[in-house]
């Protein structure tokens, strides 16, 4: 089971439900900000987009791309979304309200819309979307490597 967070700006809440991001969910702005389409479904189809950690289902990809990473063009070309996205994360995390919330500035998502994120990924972005950061002058941060010893 993927652990589900709820991180406001004064608040934490782990549920079982998913009853805290329902209701995220049903508003669509958040402190006045459009928030990222949140995921249809919370099984194996889920995907997180390897910039920003955006978790979203295959689908939700392939038809509206990243709200972060727009510059990937992931809108109807499945090869595309493959290369951006990741199933393989760990953790899920929900930010209400990114300029306020500890967890958001911890995660490196405090620039990034509300939204569902994952607190790790373990691919790297391949070189040539690696470029495409570089030429929209976005900062990408490779996944942390742990060293065996």
């Amino acid at each position: 089971m993927i652990p589900i967070g709820i991180i406001g700006p004064l608040n934490f809440c782990t549920t079982k439900s998913f009853s805290c991001i329902k209701t995220m969910a049903n508003q669509d702005k958040v402190g006045g900000v459009v928030a990222a389409q949140l995921p249809t479904s919370f099984g194996h189809e889920l995907r997180a987009c390897l910039r920003c950690r955006l978790i979203k289902t295959y689908d939700q990809f392939f038809e509206s791309g990243c709200e972060n990473c727009p510059f990937f063009k992931m809108e109807e070309d499945p090869e595309r979304v493959a290369d951006c996205t990741t199933p393989n994360f760990n953790g899920v995390i929900s930010i209400m309200d990114t300029t306020r919330s500890w967890a958001a500035r911890w995660l490196r998502t405090g620039k990034f819309i509300p939204g569902c994120y994952t607190l790790a990924v373990s691919e790297e972005l391949p070189h040539d979307l690696q470029n495409i950061c570089e030429d929209q002058r976005v900062p990408y941060v490779p996944p942390k490597r742990s060293q065996a010893s």
